[in-house]
């Protein structure tokens, strides 16, 4: 009779052990997951042109049309940027072209907004080994014309930019964002130069 009580007693302990094992190993599995920091998802601003004030074309309508067509796939990559450049072109456009005619149209035609990428080659050896590597280039280009009764303009605009090949997520789109506006600037350079002469005052 003692020998079962015993052997109760011992299967029972047996249990007992397995039961707070098992709720230590949940409490320890969600102190784990508090513990864990969420990757936060950086918020760039918006690409806007108005601040630069209207391009006033002796037009009374404007048209803006993308012959270029973005691949969606390797090696480009500007349909991943934060702003791709034919969006960023296209926000240009509706900022700044203006209408100050009673007649005409201008056309705003689009032949490139591209971002490629490209592996670059790493060095190798000991010293290498220790040493943060650019592992990609990326080059974007960016290219439109302004067709009007008047007279037809081109401006295009190439920029590039290496990333390190420890850099974040957030650290990548950063840099293209920042691509992005850079090339924006020089675009916008190039045709208000060669805009000026058939703008209205």
């Amino acid at each position: 009779m003692f020998g079962v009580i015993w052997v109760m007693a011992g299967l029972f302990r047996k249990i007992a052990f397995a039961v707070v094992a098992v709720l230590a190993l949940g409490i320890l599995a969600l102190g784990l997951t508090a513990c864990e920091t969420p990757v936060s998802v950086q918020k760039l601003p918006e690409l806007t042109y108005t601040h630069l004030g209207p391009l006033k074309l002796n037009v009374a309508r404007i048209e803006v049309v993308s012959q270029y067509r973005p691949p969606l796939q390797a090696p480009n990559v500007e349909h991943l940027f934060p702003t791709p450049p034919l969006k960023a072109v296209r926000r240009w456009a509706r900022d700044r072209l203006k209408t100050a005619g009673r007649s005409g149209t201008a056309r705003l035609i689009i032949s490139k907004a591209s971002a490629v990428e490209t592996p670059l080659q790493k060095k190798t050896g000991l010293k290498a080994t220790f040493t943060k590597q650019q592992s990609h280039r990326y080059d974007l280009d960016l290219e439109a014309s302004i067709e009007m009764p008047a007279g037809r303009v081109t401006a295009r605009a190439t920029r590039f930019m290496t990333i390190r090949e420890d850099a974040s997520i957030n650290e990548r789109d950063r840099i293209w964002f920042d691509l992005t506006e850079n090339l924006m600037r020089d675009f916008n350079a190039e045709m208000e130069k060669k805009l000026a002469r058939f703008l209205v005052p």
